[in-house]
């Protein structure tokens, strides 16, 4: 359960991985050491799993996004297939999915050439792998990587620090 305090702090780091924690106490009206031991308490607790930079694809020149249904054949509960797809560099996702095909890919590559040549040289060399459907992004209206954060429940306002 998140207090407002841990709310407003898993808020602000989402947005700015890179704030201070002086900025941070102020923000929320608290000490910074109070405020440095609450952040490492939703460390450890795994609501904060990692700090990193939001990287240009387009810049970097690996434009092209593109989501991969794949149907594998493997017993039920197997990962073989998605361990395998998950090592391919250029895979940013993989998600196992209900209905006809097994795995959804998203992936970046530079352009139509190198997504043919991965799906055949990489997909193609997975065993498991009996078909893939290929969806190539067009435009990106919207992608975000934050999640909401769920509103505290009642009488878990600034004053409960007893779930930091």
């Amino acid at each position: 359960m998140l207090d407002d305090v841990d709310a407003q702090l898993l808020a602000a780091l989402q947005f700015d991985a890179r704030v201070s924690n002086v900025e941070l106490a102020r923000q929320v009206g608290m000490a910074p050491s109070a405020v440095l031991e609450r952040v490492r308490k939703l460390e450890e607790r795994g609501l904060i799993r990692a700090y990193e930079a939001k990287l240009n694809a387009r810049a970097l020149g690996i434009g092209l996004t593109a989501f991969v249904f794949v149907r594998a054949e493997e017993r039920i509960g197997a990962q073989e297939t998605s361990l395998q797809l998950a090592e391919i560099p250029e895979v940013q996702e993989v998600h196992h999915i209900a209905g006809e095909d097994c795995y959804l890919v998203k992936l970046r590559v530079h352009d139509t050439d190198a997504l043919a040549s991965l799906l055949r040289e990489r997909f193609g060399s997975i065993p498991t792998i009996r078909s893939t459907r290929t969806t190539i992004v067009l435009q990106t209206v919207k992608e975000v990587s934050t999640l909401p954060i769920p509103a505290p429940k009642a009488g878990a306002g600034k004053g409960d620090k007893s779930r930091a």
